[in-house]
Order: structure tokens, then C-alpha cells, then sequence
């Protein structure tokens, strides 16, 4: 046995005692619950229409395993472009609040929190935007089963899903999937009819609409879980989960979920699809790949310590925001999750039946306003809350600045930064570089490029920068791809032009200060309004180069970046 190996099976052992040591002291502590009642307080100031009582009484389910502490959560910060979400019957439909705001105007109560409130059993609730054509849903003591949730495994590498459909990454929802405890006789708590009306199949085997159609009712004796959890939880399929652009749809649509629904605090989250890339087994094969592959021994060391140091966060975590094993496993997309709400957790890694004190099932990126305005007309043009609030325009909003001030803020940055403070040390001219990659399976291994020569684009710009005497142009070589999503955030929020082809790498300019001006180049392939409307909707200066084919005359782009730069007074 060499000094490598028997380092290895001391850190084994080691490991397996901390192990041992740490599940006796945790079952060891814990006490059960001996509340019979919970009191659960409603999030908004209750209105006639809404007949929501101020707290809920719910009988405490049994539960097979310990309480498990209360997870604090994020308040949410004060955003200047922020502005109330209270509910109004009277929102016009296709206004710009409608798409953007709280447009959902028709609730169905189809348990009432007042029976609710009598009995101690679920409350469940429907809000319907005409507008959108969708549904927020949310619900009080709700019980989630992942064992009848059928997920794909999720980790593999690209390579290998490589042209495999939506559908076999999507979640399948078998009856009971999701209960609520009811005395109502029937078995499932909606039909057919009412799923048609209240959740449209906007897609092909629409989640959240499965997610409702599976919820059966049971009884208060055959309500029984494995864990409670208490903090607001809001419940997230995505779709596109490896590209920017629909992840940013997603992003909305759960911030608007959570403004709608009136919480107090950031929420939680729970994953409800296969793409989760961390389970124990995958992080054990990798250790083991990893350590037989090595021979130095100060690489093993290395790993080992490494792999010292995630397993000890994951035994410290059992009861933190992230159920994340490895901090090399999360994606720059799922950092931006972890921002934005207080936590994060997977529906596959639950282990049994889970109770909810409050869920909300949040509606696809796709039925929010940032993808349907790439199929209808949605005339909004982006104006200041200030403005907004001094005269008031069904054809203008503030919503898309202030989700975008949400993002810097979660990043820490400040958000009341605006062009001004940008120039007193040169103007960022950022270039977004746009990299072949493969960005998820339905990609079929086919990497299109947006522009054959960007990388001579690049370079002119370099030299026109260095050249330029009336003032400092810095020009940033924005490969995001390879930048945390904070620095990312940061790039963008310096900028006072953002440049690059047509490609998700804009979808950026969405937390882009005011005053900010973006230039895009787009093949003759690629001519579509997804950045030219974030642009619009939040009121900034938009400019494209339109090509024939892909290929981008850099003394054409320096004309432009010309005229831009003069307007900026430089």
C-alpha cells in the first residue's frame, strides 16, 4: 500500500466518523412537535374581494422525522423603481400593469381560507390574468410526494442527452403527487374543466397545470408527512434551464409570483424538474474517478482536502438554504437563484412526503411578458417609477427597471447608480462575446454561429478605443461565460454602451442601469425583437446593424459606436 492510498482510507474513516458522530447529535437534540395548531398569517392586508382572513389555523400533520428549524428568509430590498403590487379588479386588459404587473384579476377560491380558518385544513387558490392567459396558484398545508413525480436523473453530461426531447426532461405527475386535506367528498380537488379555464396548455405538457390536475384530498387521518416545511415556497419548473434568456424568463416569473402573492420576504424554492446536476452518488463516482486517475501525491492531497471541505459544508447543510453538495457543481444560473431568493432546494432530493405551510405554483418563463412579446404585441415603453406614478399610462411601465434593480441588489451592487457617475472615469464600451456552445439537448449537437468575425470586430474596436482623444473609452472584452455571475452583473451595470451579436448573452441589458445605450449586430438568420423589447420596455436607447449573412464590417460597427459615443457628449 503506498502513502497516496493509505491517506485516502484515513480520511475515509475520518470522514465516516464525523459522519456517525453528527447524526447522533442531531436525533440526540431534536424533540418533537407537540403543537396541535399552527398558526399561519396571511402576506396582505385583506380586501372584500379577496375574503382573506389575517391567520389560518392548520392542524400539525404527523411527521415521521424531526421538525426542521426555520429557515431565516431575505427581505426584500428597497428598489427605486419599485411599486405596489396591491390587488386591483380594475386593471385593464393588455395594459402594460397587466402583462407586467398584477394583472391577475380573477380568483377561484377552491378551498376557502375561511373553512380554512375554522377547521384547521388546506386552503387552495387560483388568480387568472386574462392578459397572460395563466394562472398564479397557492395554497396552505399542502403535501408534496416526489416518490410519485417521475423526474429524468439529471448530471449526465451534454454529450450523452444530446438530442433528447422536452418531454423525457419534463416532470410527470401521477395522482397524489400533490394532496390537500379537505372534508370535501370528492376525490381530486379540480376537473378537467376548470384546468381548461383557470390553466390553459400553453406547452405541450404543461407543468404547472399537471402539477394542479394531480392533487387529490384526503382526510385529516391520511395526511401524514415526512417533513413540514414552514417558510413560503415557491414551486419552479423550468424549461430552457441552460440558456440565459429563458432562465431570465423564469426569474420573473417567480419574482412576479412572489409580488402577487404579496410575500413579506423573499421567498423559498423548490426545483420541480430533472435537471439537477448534485446527488451524493454522482459526487462519490467523481471522488473515486478522480483519486484512482491521480499520482502525485500532492495532487491527491489537494482533491482530497477539497473534497474534505464539501463534505463538510454537506453535513452542516442538512438544515441550510442550499441542499448544493459541491460548490463546483453549481452553474452561474443557479448562483443567480441563490441570490435572488433565500433558498433553494430540489423536489427529487426529498426523501418522502413533504408538507408545504404555504406553496405557490409559479407559472413558465414562457407565460410571462418578456417571451410573449416575441409573438404579440405588447406596446409598453419603460418610463421611471417616478413618472409613472405623476402621470399614470396604460402604454408605459416601470416593471422590467424594477426586476432589474431586484437583480443588482441581490448582487449587492448599488442601484441608484446612473450615467452620470459612469463617465467621471471613462465610458465602458462593453463588447458581449458571443462563444459556440452547446446550450441544452434540443440542440441536436448543431453550434450555429451569430457572427463568423467577431473576434476581428473585436479588435478594430480595441484600436478605435485606444485611439479615441475627445474622451476615455474602456473597452471590455465581455466573456460572461467565463465570469461569475456577479462580475457578470457588474460588467453590466458599468457599461455605458453594451455591444455583441444577437444572442442570450443580452439578455443582460435587463439589469442595465438608465440611460445605458445597447448596440446590436444581427445575421441575417438572426432578426428577432428579443433584445430590441427588453430594451424598449425599460426605456433605453436601442440601436442594430442589420447584416447580410454573418459577417459584421468592423468600420461599419466604429461609424456607429461614432455617432453613440457623441450623443453620450464624448
Amino acid at each position: 500500500m503506498n502513502k497516496a492510498e493509505l491517506i485516502f482510507i484515513k480520511i475515509f474513516l475520518a470522514l465516516f466518523a464525523l459522519n456517525s458522530i453528527s447524526l447522533y447529535g442531531y436525533f440526540s437534540s431534536s424533540h418533537p412537535n407537540h403543537h396541535h395548531y399552527h398558526v399561519a398569517v396571511d402576506h396582505r392586508n385583506t380586501t372584500a374581494a379577496e375574503g382573506f382572513p389575517k391567520k389560518i389555523l392548520h392542524r400539525e400533520p404527523h411527521l415521521s422525522n424531526p421538525p426542521r428549524p426555520i429557515i431565516p428568509s431575505k427581505p426584500w430590498p428597497t428598489i427605486p423603481s419599485y411599486l405596489p403590487w396591491s390587488f386591483s379588479p380594475a386593471v385593464a386588459l393588455n395594459s402594460c400593469e397587466a402583462y407586467f404587473g398584477n394583472g391577475f384579476t380573477k380568483i377561484s377560491n377552491i378551498l376557502p381560507v375561511k373553512a380554512a380558518l375554522r377547521s384547521g385544513s388546506s386552503w387552495f387558490r387560483c388568480r387568472y390574468s386574462e392578459t397572460l392567459r395563466t394562472s398564479i396558484c397557492e395554497g396552505g398545508k399542502i403535501r408534496m410526494d416526489p416518490g410519485k413525480i417521475k423526474m429524468s436523473g439529471g448530471g449526465e453530461k451534454l454529450e450523452d442527452v444530446i438530442g433528447r426531447s422536452e418531454g423525457k426532461e419534463l416532470p410527470e405527475f401521477e395522482d397524489g403527487a400533490f394532496v390537500v386535506e379537505s372534508r370535501l367528498k370528492r376525490r381530486k380537488l379540480v376537473g378537467y374543466k376548470f384546468l381548461h379555464k383557470i390553466l390553459p396548455e400553453n406547452v405541450t405538457r404543461h407543468p404547472i397545470r399537471e402539477s394542479v390536475r394531480s392533487i387529490v384530498i384526503v382526510g385529516q387521518n391520511d395526511f401524514d408527512c415526512q417533513e413540514w416545511v414552514e417558510e413560503p415556497t415557491l414551486l419552479v419548473t423550468r424549461f430552457e434551464y441552460a440558456n440565459l434568456y429563458h432562465t431570465v424568463t423564469d426569474w420573473y416569473s417567480a419574482y412576479m409570483s412572489s409580488r402577487v402573492t404579496g410575500l413579506p420576504n423573499r421567498p423559498h424554492l423548490v426545483f420541480v424538474d430533472g435537471h439537477c446536476k448534485i446527488n451524493p452518488e454522482i459526487l462519490f463516482e467523481e471522488f473515486m474517478r478522480k483519486t484512482l486517475l491521480f499520482r502525485a501525491q500532492g495532487d491527491v492531497l489537494s482533491y482530497l482536502n477539497g473534497i474534505v471541505r464539501n463534505v463538510r459544508n454537506a453535513l452542516l447543510s442538512y438544515n441550510a438554504d442550499l441542499l448544493f453538495l459541491a460548490e463546483h457543481f453549481q452553474t452561474q444560473l443557479e448562483e443567480t437563484w441563490k441570490a435572488l431568493f433565500s433558498s433553494l432546494r430540489f423536489a427529487k432530493n426529498f426523501t418522502g412526503p413533504v408538507c408545504f405551510r404555504h406553496a405557490i405554483f409559479s407559472p413558465l418563463g414562457y407565460e410571462t411578458p418578456l417571451f410573449r412579446g416575441l409573438s404579440e404585441e405588447i406596446n409598453c415603453r419603460g418610463v421611471s417609477a417616478h413618472d409613472l406614478q405623476q402621470n399614470p399610462d396604460v402604454h408605459k411601465t416601470a416593471r422590467v427597471s424594477e426586476f432589474g434593480e431586484m437583480i443588482r441588489a441581490a448582487f449587492g451592487f448599488p442601484i441608484n447608480r446612473h450615467h452620470a457617475g459612469k463617465a467621471a472615469s471613462g465610458h465602458n464600451v462593453l463588447f458581449v462575446r458571443r462563444e459556440d456552445y452547446l446550450a441544452h439537448p434540443r440542440h441536436e449537437g448543431k453550434v450555429e454561429s451569430r457572427l463568423t468575425n467577431e473576434q476581428h470586430v473585436f479588435d478594430s474596436l480595441q484600436s478605435w478605443a485606444s485611439d479615441h482623444l475627445k474622451c476615455k473609452v474602456n473597452l471590455i472584452n465581455g466573456l460572461l461565460a467565463h465570469m461569475p455571475m456577479k462580475e457578470q452583473i457588474r460588467a453590466i451595470q458599468d457599461a455605458s454602451v453594451i455591444i455583441g451579436a444577437h444572442g442570450a448573452g443580452l439578455t443582460h441589458i435587463v439589469s442595465a442601469t438608465p440611460n445605458t445605450v445597447i448596440l446590436e449586430i444581427i445575421g441575417s438568420e438572426f432578426k428577432r425583437p428579443h433584445f430590441r423589447l427588453i430594451a424598449q420596455w425599460k426605456g433605453l436607447e436601442y440601436h442594430a446593424i442589420y447584416l447580410y449573412g454573418s459577417y459584421a464590417n468592423p468600420r461599419a460597427v466604429i461609424l456607429r459606436l461614432n455617432k453613440i459615443m457623441k450623443s453620450l457628449g464624448c
